[in-house]
């Protein structure tokens, strides 16, 4: 897959890095959109399904300019890995970096200094999805337990997609349970402060219906038909309502998007949870007063604070 921007192999510059990370519909967008406009900042999204083109209405794209949103074609898949790469040349290309999202993998990619392994050669990956499927969950497993015990340990043997995954990795001596999982600590590669919105479930759950239901009324249906209808990567086939868009009556439809929604935003809660060094606000306020508050804490030199 081809980058937007210049190769992120360059030393990176020393500037800070802003992060603002939260559930679906805790109100990131509108935030990062005031901040923007503040700091002079450039938003870089984190958000696996904003990466595709042709879908603003069903994966809620800003409605500002924001780089990695809708730069990838339908039709190409997309991993971690590839995500890191794009999201450190666009961090590095900008003046002032801004990096928004809620899918929590790919937020803390972006922010860690851990490079994360590339996607096996297309090659492996065949070859190692036949092997799996001609030995079985059980015999697969077996093997990835002789290869890396530690690994087969965090899978499951019916995870047939992490069990290729992690048998691809232990071929090239890595590991999909590496000794030290940076991902997960307060190291970053930039000095960072991290920002979240959080919100009482009531009332997410109130802002998940309401603006799954402004998408249908916006033409989300008739987007996703039209996407649903083209060849798709199999990573594009897991964007959030798409399928329940493109294929159940429009009521369903909703109903069951914003139930998809809320069970997602419970989710992101859990990773906020585990995300080290993060500044929690709360989402309730008003967008202006939240923006005041990241303001201050960015002049008070807060960096990595706690929840």
């Amino acid at each position: 897959m081809s980058s937007p921007t210049a190769s992120s192999s360059r030393r990176p510059p020393r500037r800070n890095l802003l992060a603002l990370f939260g559930p679906t519909a805790s109100g990131k967008t509108a935030l990062a959109g005031v901040l923007r406009e503040r700091l002079g900042a450039e938003v870089i999204s984190a958000d696996s399904a904003a990466l595709y083109a042709g879908l603003p209405i069903v994966t809620a794209a800003p409605p500002y300019p924001a780089r990695l949103v809708g730069v990838v074609p339908l039709e190409e898949n997309v991993s971690v890995g590839e995500y890191q790469r794009l999201a450190r040349a666009e961090i590095d290309a900008a003046a002032v970096p801004l990096l928004v999202g809620g899918t929590g993998l790919y937020f803390r990619a972006a922010l860690s200094s851990l490079e994360l392994p590339p996607p096996a050669p297309a090659e492996r990956r065949v070859f190692w999805q036949a092997e799996v499927e001609r030995l079985g969950p059980e015999a697969a497993h077996a093997l990835l337990t002789e290869r890396d015990p530690a690994a087969a340990k965090r899978v499951h043997a019916n995870d047939r997609k992490r069990v290729v995954r992690a048998l691809e990795l232990a071929e090239t001596g890595a590991s999909l349970a590496p000794e030290r999982d940076a991902l997960w600590t307060a190291d970053t590669r930039l000095p960072t402060m991290i920002v979240a919105l959080d919100l009482e479930l009531d009332e997410l759950d109130r802002r998940i219906d309401a603006r799954t239901n402004a998408m249908a009324e916006a033409g989300a249906a008739e987007e996703a038909a039209r996407a649903w209808a083209r060849p798709l990567s199999a990573t594009a086939r897991k964007i959030l309502g798409l399928e329940q868009f493109a294929t159940l009556p429009l009521a369903e439809a909703v109903e069951s998007v914003a139930q998809a929604t809320r069970r997602l935003a419970r989710y992101q809660r859990k990773w906020l949870r585990r995300m080290p060094g993060v500044v929690t606000l709360d989402g309730n306020r008003p967008v202006e007063e939240i923006a005041d508050a990241v303001v201050a804490l960015g002049r008070a030199g807060e960096r990595l604070s706690r929840h």
